[in-house]
């Protein structure tokens, strides 16, 4: 799909809990394409920060490893053009399931309008569930990502 092979920032994350890991698709990154990891903020939303393997890495509260940078030189959101989600579940209208923090969600919702980031769920099909009620401050995927390939959702 050209729009996830487009130049920019894609954030990923760093797998935890059976969620998929994304290493492969680091090491295929576009040209022009650099990969950051999510740094959670006090306020509870997340900022973007480059990362390469080798860089440093901290762990954040919850012992899942972030950037070691100074705030300033991490990114918002609307600074990326993909962001790529974990989920535990989506549904058939781009409805995402995450743990339950809502980091992504405060994190995107002021772009919920927005041509980008790009959105993208990135899970197991199995993980597919029957259409659920999605709650006013749930911001919805463009698309998903699983070991079938793609799927669109549209905004």
């Amino acid at each position: 799909m050209p729009a996830l092979r487009a130049p920019g920032y894609v954030a990923g994350y760093w797998a935890v809990d059976g969620e998929l890991p994304l290493h492969a698709v680091q090491l295929r990154l576009a040209p022009g394409q650099v990969w950051c990891l999510p740094r959670v903020q006090d306020d509870s939303t997340l900022r973007f920060a480059p990362w390469r393997a080798g860089d440093p890495l901290v762990p954040n509260r919850y012992g899942i490893p972030e950037p070691e940078l100074e705030p300033a030189a991490t990114l918002a959101a609307g600074d990326l053009a993909v962001v790529l989600l974990p989920l535990l579940g989506f549904d058939a209208r781009g409805h995402r399931l995450g743990m339950g923090g809502g980091y992504y969600d405060r994190t995107l919702a002021p772009l919920r309008d927005a041509p980008a980031p790009l959105r993208i769920g990135v899970g197991f099909a199995c993980q597919e569930l029957p259409e659920f009620a999605a709650e006013a401050w749930d911001v919805g995927l463009d698309g998903v990502l699983t070991e079938h390939g793609w799927r669109a959702f549209g905004r």
